[in-house]
């Protein structure tokens, strides 16, 4: 078995697959592109991702691109098969809450966070000023969905009440918020918010990806 995933250090993207690898105890070869030019060029389009975009996998031959994607794929393929971590339950209507919070994570939850991250960390990594108005109207969003997480959060320690895909997804992009755009209020003043935050960044294998990638070296 050989899983190489194409993606970079700093994406919060790639961190995703990664920590699903690690979840899964799947051993990987991480490879970096040298430059963003690289992942534009028509080689990388025609044989790793069209859009121009990270991360992308290949296993043994078998190649896919799209975070969700490839993490649904590593589920399906090797859950169980190294460790005991279940992040999508064979139980059809467990696995239909997973999805469900999943697609309230996308819907609700990953564009004005994505939006608040941009602004405030990555255009200034590329050489751009923060659009505060972008960023102030994202962290308002952010709150009224961080309002209904609170709720949805209530004598539970995760979204369905145990540790799934769900709950992992939020994880990367959050921890750039609380950890390098200085955010953490958002979370903390939250109650039921702020146990999940903690019980999620307490995962060992998101510790060892913090410490691998040195994403705190990212701090402005």
């Amino acid at each position: 078995m050989t899983i190489t995933v194409h993606g970079h250090s700093a994406s919060d993207s790639s961190h995703l697959v990664l920590h699903v690898l690690k979840e899964l105890g799947l051993s990987y070869e991480f490879v970096q592109p040298n430059s963003f030019e690289e992942i534009k060029t028509p080689e990388y389009l025609a044989t790793k991702h069209p859009f121009g975009r990270i991360p992308s996998l290949s296993d043994d031959g078998f190649h896919i691109y799209e975070s969700r994607a490839i993490a649904r794929y590593l589920i399906n393929k090797y859950q169980g098969t190294k460790t005991s971590t279940v992040l999508i339950p064979s139980d059809v209507q467990k696995a239909a809450l997973v999805e469900q919070f999943i697609s309230v994570e996308t819907s609700y939850y990953s564009q004005p966070l994505g939006d608040l991250v941009y602004q405030l960390i990555f255009k200034k990594l590329h050489g751009g000023e923060p659009d505060l108005k972008i960023a102030n109207e994202a962290r308002e969003e952010l709150k009224k969905t961080l309002d209904v997480y609170e709720k949805l959060l209530e004598g539970k320690d995760y979204l369905t009440g145990e540790f799934t895909l769900a709950d992992l997804l939020h994880i990367p992009a959050t921890f750039y918020a609380i950890n390098v755009a200085d955010e953490g209020d958002l979370w903390n003043k939250r109650p039921n918010v702020s146990r999940w935050w903690k019980n999620l960044s307490e995962r060992e294998c998101w510790k060892n990806i913090v410490t691998e990638y040195k994403l705190l070296e990212l701090e402005q």
